[in-house]
């Protein structure tokens, strides 16, 4: 197994970053840095200059419009996108629902839904949990009754992130009460100005209303919303959940980060040194710093087979678990580099049009520790994940 880029890797990374420098707009990748939010327009701008260039969908297929990048590709454009702290791009409609359509959706709703996706036509949100079903998803409420060419849907969905923009959501409805659990759930897409939706915010401990509350009150659904087979919703949102915990690994912004902290550790003192030249910090640093590149290593072997044909399986579960704990770690350990700074926490400091409290690179450190507090629950949790680990690789 060869983990080195090839010379034609190596030229891809280098037109990659040519790009980066050329159409990545400054005061986007300026804030990015500084940890503020950029919103839906700024989204929407760094999605449709990826699409005019024709990356946006680079791991489509070509029959989808797709640059059909391998697994390497993907690998170097998400780790170069990372360094150059461009916006990350949002999963829901191009990584997460276009594979389902493409693989199990009807040619109608390819044809019709997925240009969409591409054009910014459609924003989309994911409707999976539940207040009563997270991690046990298959327990889910919500129900979906066929009434002639409806189906008539009530019940609640929650943790909806960025569901305040979303034009369309996708989401798992159970049409069969009495089969078991995972055989009576149904895989719809919903349009949200449907009659019957209500979107309710939840503010989140960094302050921001990323993620929300979704009301289904008789809403109507079409039956050519529906995508596959009735009560097959199970097979396709198990295929969908393999793409987003391989993401969720994140070790470009593992590293993006880690290098923040090492610029912020060289700036700030303790006992009249470096904090960097801490013993514990120092320690701490490089344990974290060891992880990353061990699990760096294990992300490029799954590359590689990848590239050989295989699928990921338990190993999106391992990427998971790991990258969340990594990214969790660098984020306390930036909390503790800028000491005091971090203890009063404002929403407004991470918004650009107010004076920091404390050195400029202080103001987003409290609020991206609180929320990324979440990635290790979101996606699955990681008890869950370490539950697929050991039933796989150890039986039972």
């Amino acid at each position: 197994m060869d983990l080195s880029y090839t010379q034609e890797e190596l030229a891809f990374r280098d037109e990659v970053r040519t790009f980066l420098e050329e159409k990545l707009p400054k005061d986007m990748s300026d804030k990015i840095r500084r940890g503020e939010h950029i919103g839906k327009e700024g989204h929407e701008l760094w999605h449709s200059i990826l699409n005019e260039k024709g990356w946006l969908s680079y791991g489509w297929p070509k029959e989808f419009g797709g640059a059909e990048w391998n697994a390497v590709q993907r690998h170097i454009f998400e780790d170069e996108c990372a360094a150059a702290y461009a916006p990350r791009i949002v999963p829901f409609g191009l990584s997460m629902l276009a594979p389902v359509l493409q693989k199990f959706g009807s040619k109608e709703q390819q044809d019709h839904y997925l240009p969409r996706i591409l054009d910014g036509t459609d924003w989309w949100c994911q409707g999976y949990s539940e207040p009563g079903a997270g991690s046990d998803l298959a327990s889910l409420k919500t129900r979906a009754v066929r009434d002639g060419d409806h189906y008539v849907v009530n019940g609640q969905k929650t943790w909806t992130t960025l569901g305040q923009y979303a034009d369309w959501i996708f989401c798992l409805v159970r049409t069969d009460p009495d089969a078991k659990q995972q055989e009576g759930i149904s895989f719809l897409l919903i349009d949200m100005n449907t009659p019957g939706i209500d979107v309710r915010p939840i503010i989140l401990l960094d302050g921001t209303p990323e993620v929300n509350e979704v009301f289904f009150d008789n809403v109507r659904v079409p039956v050519e919303n529906l995508v596959g087979e009735e009560n097959k919703g199970w097979t396709y949102a198990k295929y969908l959940l393999t793409h987003e915990r391989t993401g969720i690994a994140g070790v470009g912004f593992s590293r993006a980060g880690l290098d923040a902290v090492k610029r912020v550790a060289r700036q700030e003192s303790a006992n009249g040194r470096p904090l960097i030249e801490n013993p514990h910090f120092a320690a701490r640093l490089a344990q974290v710093e060891i992880d990353l590149m061990a699990m760096s290593t294990t992300n490029l072997r799954i590359i590689s087979q990848a590239t050989a044909g295989q699928a990921p399986g338990v190993e999106s579960s391992m990427l998971k678990v790991k990258g969340t704990i990594i990214r969790q770690e660098i984020n306390d350990l930036a909390r503790r580099a800028v000491g005091p700074y971090a203890m009063p926490f404002a929403s407004e400091a991470v918004e650009g049009d107010n004076d920091p409290i404390g050195p400029d690179y202080a103001g987003p450190v409290a609020a991206q520790y609180f929320n990324n507090r979440k990635l290790s629950i979101f996606g699955g949790s990681n008890e869950i994940q370490r539950g697929i680990i050991a039933k796989v690789k150890m039986g039972g």
